[in-house]
């Protein structure tokens, strides 16, 4: 099987990112960022971002998972502890996250340390998901191999017939990471392929340096 791409074109024009006019700190210009994207494109989910672990079979392996919060301090999503992910993050905390929203032809490159949230402030999350999900959860071995769907669906008809009534725990297995950055790249789309590429790297004394990357 073939089929050539190189025909496969498009002009990017839609804005420009200039370094005199970003600010000192990166959250700032994230916020900036997810909130254009957010209310002028039409993004399904503008909070889907590929998280990228390096497993333990020594290969990187990207997957999409949702963010959840956003602070100064960094980008916070929920999975299960014991997925391939997590254990991978047990091994090496050092993930990098992405964002690329296409409408806006802008792409977001963020790399730090991955570390698990306060367990309140999983346990105040999962309260706040529908119960399907708070059940699907506790359903789910997260990337352990299942002899089929039908054994996935019985395994949640037998906890819905459980939990009925009754309020759903937190799997200890399960909660929040931050991802506390060193690193963010952001990246704009210009004509001819210069794209306009800044980047900020976090010093040792917390200020950020900021830089202009050739395309």
């Amino acid at each position: 099987m073939e089929k050539d791409l190189s025909n496969y074109r498009k002009s990017y024009e839609k804005a420009e990112l200039l370094l005199n006019e970003v600010p000192e700190n990166p959250l700032e210009l994230f916020q900036r960022w997810f909130y254009e994207v957010d209310k002028h494109f039409a993004e399904d989910e503008t909070n889907a971002m590929t998280i990228s672990t390096i497993g333990l079979d020594s290969f990187p392996k990207n997957r999409v998972v949702l963010l959840k919060k956003y602070t100064f301090e960094g980008f916070i999503f929920y999975t299960n502890y014991e997925s391939e992910k997590g254990k991978a993050i047990e091994v090496n905390p050092n993930v990098c996250l992405s964002f690329f929203w296409h409408g806006a032809e802008r792409q977001i490159i963020i790399k730090g340390k991955a570390e698990k949230i306060a367990v309140n402030l999983s346990d105040g999350y999962f309260e706040s998901r529908p119960r399907g999900s708070q059940l699907g959860a506790i359903a789910s071995n997260q990337s352990e191999a299942v002899k089929n769907r039908q054994y996935l669906e019985d395994k949640l008809a037998d906890l819905e017939k459980h939990y009925e009534g009754k309020e759903v725990p937190r799997p200890l297995n399960w909660g929040g990471y931050i991802v506390k950055p060193v690193e963010i790249e952001f990246w704009q789309g210009r004509p001819n392929r210069l794209h306009d590429r800044i980047r900020y790297r976090l010093k040792e004394d917390y200020n950020w340096q900021i830089s202009r990357l050739s395309p």
